[in-house]
Order: C-alpha cells, then structure tokens, then sequence
C-alpha cells in the first residue's frame, strides 16, 4: 500500500499520491539579513470554494512548514525576507507553487484554490530506507507509505498494526485485544521481533523480550503522522533486529498539528475510548508544544482454559477449525483470567474477566532556529493493565505494567543528534497462566546517536555516517532469569555509513555497511549494495543484495522459567516402583524363577518435578542474506504497479521454544529411556504379575493390584516427558522437564509481492496487493516439522476507498490468507484460511465535526490468527471528532 500526505520530522512533507516532493528535508535555512516575516492564508477547493483542512504548507528547501485547520487557514511564522516560493499540498489535488516577495516586519496574506487530479506515485518521498529524504521510486529498497484514509479509518479501534496489514509481504496475526505480531517474509513466532519498530528513531521494543507492546503507545493513531513500512534486511543502517523490515514512525512538529482536537468513541465488547490533543505556537512561532492524554478500555476475545480435562480449550477451537484441536504441551492452564475463579475440582473458570485498560500521554516542545534547525523535548507514559500476550512459555497476562519515556533531538541541515530513554515496569506481576508463576520486569533502555550527511559532486553523491551507543538495563527479580543473570546491565556499540552516487542521470548506485558490537554477541559486521535504474521519473529498477542479524534477546539466552505447575507424579511414581520391587525381592528372596528386576529406578525425580523454559547461552547470532529485483512505477495517470521478488539464506536461526531431545543443549541433555537399553519397566511389570500369579497370588492381592497402576503411571511419564523429548537431566543431577532454544542450520526462502492500486475517479480509488511465499525444509542441526515459517503460502488484499468534497468517506478492505501449520513454543497445530472484512466509514458535518465509524471482520467469521491466540470475531466501532 501506497500513499499519504503526512510530515516529516523536522518540519518537511513526504507525500504519495501527491504531485511534488518537498526536497532537503533537514536543508539549511539562514535567516534573510532583511529580518523575517509571517505569511498567512486560507485554503479552498476551486471546484466550489469550501475550504480544506490539514494542506501542507511550507518553503521548500526549509524546515518551514505549517498545516491548515479545520477552517482551512494556516500561518507560516519566521520567513525570510526576499523571493520565496510557497508549496501547497494535499491527497488527490494538483501541488499549489506561489511566489511571494517577502518585506521583513509584515503580515503577507496568501490565499490558494486547489485543484482535483489523479494522484501519482513517482513523486513520494520517503526516508525510512536510507535515512535521509529520497522519491519512493528510486529508494533501493521495498517501501509502502500507509495511506491517510488507512490510519484514518482504523484510528478508532485504537489498534496501529491494523494500519500495516494491507501491506504486501506482511503478516498482521492478531491475539486478544491488543496483542499483535507484525513480521515480514516469513518465519514468524509468537513473539516476533524481525520487525524493527522506531518511533521518531526510539526503538519500541521491551528490553527483556525484545518485542513490542502495541498498545503502550503513547500517541493514538491518527497522531502518528507518517508511517513507512520497509521489507527486506535492513541492518546496515539499523543493526540489530531490521532482520525482515523496518517500520518507521514519524510524528508531526509541535507547529504542525496547531489546535484542539477531541475524539469520543465507543462500540462492541463495551469499548469505550477518548482522546484529547493541544498544539500551539508561542514567540511568533519560534517555540511549539504538544499534548494529548488517551484513556481506552474493552472486554476481550480473550477466555480462560483452565479446564483440567482441556475441554474449555478444545471448545474454543473447535468453533473456529476443522482440524484436530490440540491444547498446548504442559495441557491445561492453572491460572484464570484476572477477575475470574477457577473451580477446585473441573478447574472451569467462572466469572467475567477484567477489562483491559490502556491510558496513555505524552508531551512535546519544539525550539524553530533561524537556521533550520528543530531541538525537540518530549517524553510521555502509558499504562497498560490485564493484557494478555502470547509467548513461547504459554500465555501471560500483564497486570498492571508502565512504559515511560523521553527523547532528546537536534535536527539541523546536515547533523542529526538524539538522546532517548525508554522503560517498563511492572507495577503488579504479569503472570505465566500455564504455570501461575508471577513474572517480573523492570527495564530501562538509554540510547545516543549522532548522523551527519551531505552531498558531494554538484549533488551527484550523498554521503550518511552515525555511531550511537546503548545500555541495556534488565531486572527480572529471578522471575525470569536466575540470580546469576539477572540485574544486569549491558552495552552495545555501533557504526554505520551510507554511500550513494548517481552513475548517469538514470542509475543510481548505493553502498553501505555498519559494524555492531555488544557485551552478548560476537561483533557483526552488515553490508548493503544496491543499483537503482530509473528511466525517467515515474519508473525504477532496482537490485540489492542486503546482510542482517538478530541477535538472541535475553530470554533466548538465559530464561529460566516454569511452564507448567510442578508434578508430583514422576517422583511418586519412581518412589513406589522402588519400594513395589524392595517388597518383592524381600517377600520371594533370590528366588531364580523371578524376573530380573531394578531395585534402584535411575530418574532421579524430585518429590515435585519442575517442567522449565530454560535459555541457551551458547546460541550465534541469527543472520540472513538476501537478494532482491524489484520494479515501481506509474504505468499511467491513474494505475501504479510495484513488484518486489527475493531469495533469503537464514543461517544460525533461533528457533521457538522446543523440548530437550530436539535442541540438545549438552547443558541439559535429554534422558534415555531405557538406561542405555537395559531397563524396560513395562515388561518387567508384566513377567513380575505372571511370576506372581504362578505363586498362587490372586489377581486381588495389593501387589498384583498394583502393577496396573504402576504401568499407567510409568506410560504417563513416558507420553508426557519422555516420547515428547521433555525429560532432561538439570546441572545439578535433578530431572525436569525441559524446552529450550537451538540455532536451527540454514534454510532458504523466496517470495513475490506485488502491489497495485488504480484511480476510477478523483474520489474512488482501488487497490490491491498479493504475495508468494515459499521455504526449504532446514539444513543442518534441526530438521523436520518442528521448525516451521508459520506463515501462509499465499495471501492476498482487496481494498476499495470512496472520499469525496461531500465530507462523505467510505472504505472497504478484504483481506485473505492460505491455511498453513503452526509450531511455537507449546503451541502446535494449523492455523484455518481467514477471509476478513473491514468496512469503515465518516462523514464531515463541517470542518469542526466528523463522526466516523469502524467494523473489522464484519463478517464475524471466527478464526484464530495464531495457533494459541484467542479466537477473534467482530468489533464495531463509531465515535466523533471535534476541532477547534
């Protein structure tokens, strides 16, 4: 999905379907020796004069920029005295240029009309791929734009990955309410994180897990501004985890979005959301602030499976597949949902579970130079309460956490410096529902970089360097790491450079490469190369090749966790097979007619036997190379076409949580059987009952009556930990039950997206997107079944968007993917083809008041996205928007 007319961090405007680019984004603006002036004005349709609100306005080559209101006007504060030529933009009308000679000291009125036209892909302008401003065209890279009428139809449901699911190439699987995985180019997880996140450059990930909470954002969707969507390695400007893409966020200046807005929303599963936005202007225009204050809560499709038969789990399932329902390893769940009880006996939750809470803020102050420089303060929380996310350990639910954070920024013309820090805590422990273990996280991130650029050869050549250092704070309270890993503290180091020059006025050629270092991996070194050939302005080629790397998150090095409550079983079994067999031999002596019989049972089980998530600290780094063609382009005025083709070598990558025999881990080796083939208990049992009853013993007698339950008890250990590669032997001697992570070899895949949208009117627009995707089975330390993409073969996008100068805006997008096998942690199954409807639609009372509603899955068709995650159906929403 292309398309949007939102801003750019500093102030400059990155368009799709929009004529026009702004260029230099960060270019330097030195302050006229005439002084400066305001330039002021309103925005209308030329078609029938009624005004337009949230046109981009602005001095290209400056970071000046503003944005008309609800009434259609805007102020330009600051502007040089002299010639400039002011830019007016805005989704499916034709670019405005005005010149105005400025006089120092005055107020300048310039009014504008707008004119409807097609809108054209070729003019974007983006920066998530190379870091600096380039037109999507000739960005070496696979880049989507999401569109306004995207975010805007969406930010009801308060949801931001909904906006990226039409994207080619990405998968969006939903859990619960707010619990989403985004990834791109399969190998997915239950906790993905091959997607790097950035907001305004901060990393949004946890510190712990290295994945993203969703909803502790601390700015709605509709604030957001422009989101790109990268696909493909992207290490060698990002580092560690831009493994499959890069999703970047950037929000609008303080001056940018003037003014008050208000939104109250409300529907289906007692949903109820409101939001509050302030922006203004003080100093004429020389400083900006910005607040806003969010509050949303919801019922889930989350339930509980406490059920000790399963049969709450197997119900769930069986309503959304046709296919053999199978609950996660350890069975059922020993924790209800918060709010609820279980029953001592069945263990059926009872009850109505505890809503999940999100509220959030943030605030922002912007500092405007004379030179073009923005410095940006900002910092904000958001807390979020009876969440429930999927994990390789089960589900855990969070119940009450806080994710605070500030960032620091100077943006000048050809330096970047930023300083952030990002945390979470957790007010009241989060809690594994397998095992009812508490699980505790205080995390602190502290990032600094710094980026210069320029260009050289008369602007032939651009040339982006940066370096940054970050600081990993990590204390789990041993809930989740043993003491001797836990509070600890680690650094990672970077260096990264970008080379481009264009060859000839049609090839662009581009080089980078950047080197990571860290106290947990070995040094990483990430190069890029890539040619992009653009015969003229509205087609490109492009080749790249591209090296990145994930590197494991601390739970993939040092988790130590339980994932089911501990059983008494094994080491009850164990102890009653030994004092079964002491009785024998004493009762019959050394008789030589009696079976040869173990007097010492060699497991070794506890009294309760622990089943445990435990971390490898000798995994490598996870890597990938990656070749990439693709082309873009307007085939006319009104139909573009982007295809995108790749073939991924993965070597060393982590796998989920697997059992001890598959991972073999030699710090936890998986027990033999049969003790090195000389045991075999179940036969035993049965010549000892045929010696016994050869002695006249009936069938009745308490030793005979014991050997059925004896071979029950042993076949339940057996199924339960042996046969499923569970049982493994701990450092200290002890016996557990055991699933932990291993690099699995080398694997291949490939893949083909396209995208393609085409304008009926002015006001209608279609578009669509496809994707192919396909693996080898792994080569090397795992094969087999129990490393899966968990991704669908094929998958497809349909959308249709009507938005008219009525104020009338409607929008309709089908989404559907391939059924395909899922393997994660405790969770194994296949996961049924999804055919999802979303319908949104608003209406503009005037430029003050919008009411606007929001259906996903209209069809109510129940399905869930991953295997483990909750069964999703539908939620309508509807709610107002005020400006003032």
């Amino acid at each position: 999905m292309f398309g949007n007319a939102l801003r750019h961090r500093a102030g400059a405007v990155t368009l799709f379907f929009l004529s026009g680019a702004f260029t230099g984004a960060l270019a330097p603006h030195a302050a006229a020796q005439g002084g400066t002036a305001t330039i002021s004005g309103t925005v209308t349709r030329q078609a029938d004069g009624s005004r337009i609100a949230d046109v981009i306005v602005g001095i290209p080559g400056t970071a000046i920029t503003a944005v008309t209101g609800p009434d259609g006007r805007y102020t330009l504060y600051r502007v040089p005295a002299g010639s400039q030529t002011v830019l007016f933009r805005w989704l499916g009308y034709r670019p405005e240029r005005a010149t105005l000679d400025v006089v120092a000291g005055r107020t300048h009125t310039l009014d504008v009309a707008l004119e409807a036209q097609a809108v054209m892909l070729g003019e974007i302008v983006v920066e998530g791929v190379s870091r600096t401003p380039e037109r999507v065209v000739d960005a070496p890279a696979a880049v989507a734009v999401i569109t306004p009428a995207v975010t805007q139809s969406m930010s009801v449901t308060g949801q931001t990955p909904l906006a990226l699911a039409t994207v080619a190439g990405v998968d969006v699987v939903q859990s619960g309410m707010n619990d989403f995985n985004v990834n791109a180019r399969g190998f997915n997880s239950s906790l993905n994180r091959r997607v790097l996140v950035l907001q305004d450059g901060r990393d949004l990930a946890i510190a712990f897990l290295g994945a993203q909470e969703w909803n502790s954002l601390a700015i709605p969707l509709e604030q957001l501004g422009q989101v790109e969507m990268v696909r493909g390695p992207g290490s060698a400007l990002y580092g560690a985890n831009a493994f499959s893409g890069v999703v970047s966020i950037t929000t609008p200046a303080a001056r940018e979005v003037t003014g008050t807005k208000f939104t109250l929303a409300g529907g289906e599963l007692s949903s109820l959301r409101g939001d509050v936005h302030h922006a203004g202007l003080l100093g004429r225009g020389r400083m900006g602030y910005r607040v806003n204050f969010g509050y949303n809560r919801s019922e889930s499709w989350t339930a509980s499976r406490t059920a000790r038969d399963t049969s709450d789990f197997r119900r769930e399932y069986s309503a959304a597949s046709d296919s053999v329902v199978r609950p996660p390893r350890p069975g059922f769940e020993v924790r209800p949902l918060n709010g609820q009880t279980a029953d001592s006996v069945t263990g059926v939750a009872s009850g109505q579970p505890d809503d999940v809470v999100n509220m959030y803020g943030s605030a922002r102050v912007d500092y405007y130079a004379d030179n073009g420089s923005v410095v940006t303060l900002e910092g904000g929380a958001a807390q979020v309460e009876n969440e429930v996310f999927i994990t390789g350990i089960g589900r855990v639910q969070v119940t009450k956490a806080l994710r605070p954070w500030t960032r620091l920024e100077w943006a000048a013309a050809r330096y970047n410096l930023m300083a952030w820090y990002s945390g979470r805590n957790s007010i009241d422990p989060q809690y594994s529902l397998l095992s009812g273990a508490p699980l505790e996280e205080k995390s602190a991130t502290f990032h600094v970089e710094g980026q210069y650029n320029r260009g050289f050869a008369g602007g032939q050549g651009r040339v982006v360097v940066g370096a940054s250092f970050r600081q990993y704070n990590v204390n789990t309270d041993t809930t989740l790491m043993t003491s001797a890993n836990d509070d600890r503290s680690d650094a990672y180091y970077a260096g990264y450079g970008q080379l481009e020059y264009r060859l000839t006025p049609q090839i662009r050629a581009v080089a980078a490469a950047r080197v990571d270092a860290s106290d947990l991996f070995d040094t990483q070194v990430s190069p890029k190369g890539g040619l992009v050939f653009s015969p003229n302005e509205r087609h490109s080629i492009r080749v790249t090749v591209n090296r990145a790397f994930q590197t494991p998150n601390y739970s993939e090095f040092y988790l130590r966790v339980p994932v089911a409550a501990p059983s008494a079983g094994p080491g009850t079994l164990e102890a009653s097979l030994e004092g079964y067999f002491a009785t024998i031999r004493q009762n019959f002596g050394a008789d030589p007619n009696l079976p040869a019989t173990p007097v010492d049972i060699p497991w070794n089980f506890s009294a309760q036997t622990p089943v445990l998530a435990l971390g490898n600290a000798s995994l490598d780094v996870e890597k990938v190379l990656g070749w990439e063609v693709g082309y873009k382009g307007n085939l006319s005025n009104r139909f573009y076409l982007g295809v995108d083709g790749y073939i991924n070598r993965l070597t060393d990558f982590v796998t989920d949580l697997l059992p001890a025999a598959i991972v073999r881990n030699p710090d936890y080796p998986a027990y033999e059987l049969t003790n090195g083939g000389t045991v075999n208990i179940p036969q035993t049992l049965t010549d000892v009952d045929a010696y016994l009853a050869s002695q006249g013993l009936p069938a009745n007698h308490p030793l005979r009556a014991a050997i059925p339950q004896l071979q029950g008890g042993y076949a339940g250990v057996n199924a339960q930990l042996v046969q499923t590669g569970l049982l493994a032997t701990l450092p200290d001697g002890r016996r557990a039950g055991v699933i932990s992570y291993a690099n699995a070899g080398n694997v291949t895949e490939r893949g083909l997206e396209l995208s393609a949208g085409y304008l009926l009117t002015n006001d209608l627009r279609v578009e669509g997107s496809f994707t192919l995707f396909d693996f080898d089975d792994p080569e090397g330390t795992l094969t087999g079944d129990v490393v899966l993409p968990n991704t669908p073969k094929r998958k497809g996008t349909l959308s249709i968007s009507y938005s008219g100068a009525q104020g009338v805006d409607v929008g309709v997008t089908a989404r559907l993917t391939a059924g395909y096998d899922w393997a994660a942690g405790v969770y194994l199954g296949y996961v049924e083809p999804t055919e999802t409807i979303n319908v949104s639609a608003g209406y503009r009372v005037n430029n003050n008041l919008r009411f606007h509603a929001t259906a996903t899955n209209v069809l109510d068709q129940q399905r869930f996205h991953l295997y483990g995650g909750s069964v999703i159906g539908r939620r309508v929403l509807a709610g107002a928007t005020a400006s003032f």
